[in-house]
């Protein structure tokens, strides 16, 4: 059987779709690494008020209860810097956003690469298999044309040894 002239190519773009296939699943690990992270900044965020909300409670407390100024500049220093992490939080909380953004925008490439290389290997097995139905439709015909030809010499040969068989006698 002939070898497919196009094997180069049909290689080729088995490789592109295996390629890309692995482009998305690291685009889709990507992003949901981006998404556990984003949460998991959100709970420490969260964290950090609960701290603040308890501390300003316990300040409250203690105040009323008649504290040493000392202590009271401790807990507004305290509130402060809590307030400020809070701060630091929402802002990582609003690049990991940019970073979900942007792994999703990922995600949506690597997909449409992932389906262009699905669709260009599938017309090249398509190219194939075509290919492979001419080839065996064409040995199927010169195969007929031998039997034919097969056919026709062997009745030649009865006719021609009949007669001789008839002339003899």
């Amino acid at each position: 059987m002939a070898k497919y002239r196009l094997q180069a190519l049909l290689t080729i773009k088995q490789r592109m779709k295996t390629r890309a296939e692995t482009a998305l699943a690291q685009a889709i690990k990507a992003l949901l690494e981006a998404k556990e992270k984003l949460k998991k900044l959100e709970k420490e965020k969260e964290e950090i008020i609960e701290s603040w909300k308890s501390a300003r409670k316990e300040m409250k407390s203690k105040v009323s209860g008649g504290v040493m100024v000392g202590q009271g500049n401790v807990y507004v220093n305290y509130l402060r810097k809590l307030k400020e992490d809070e701060e630091k939080k929402a802002e990582e909380i609003e690049d990991q956003k940019g970073v979900v953004d942007d792994c999703e925008l990922g995600v949506k490439k690597a997909r449409k690469e992932y389906i262009e290389a699905c669709k260009e290997l599938r017309v090249m097995e398509k190219h194939k298999e075509l290919w492979e139905k001419k080839l065996k439709a064409e040995i199927t015909r010169r195969e007929e044309r031998e039997m034919d030809e097969l056919g026709n010499v062997i009745h030649q040969l009865r006719r021609i040894h009949s007669e001789k068989a008839l002339g003899e006698v």
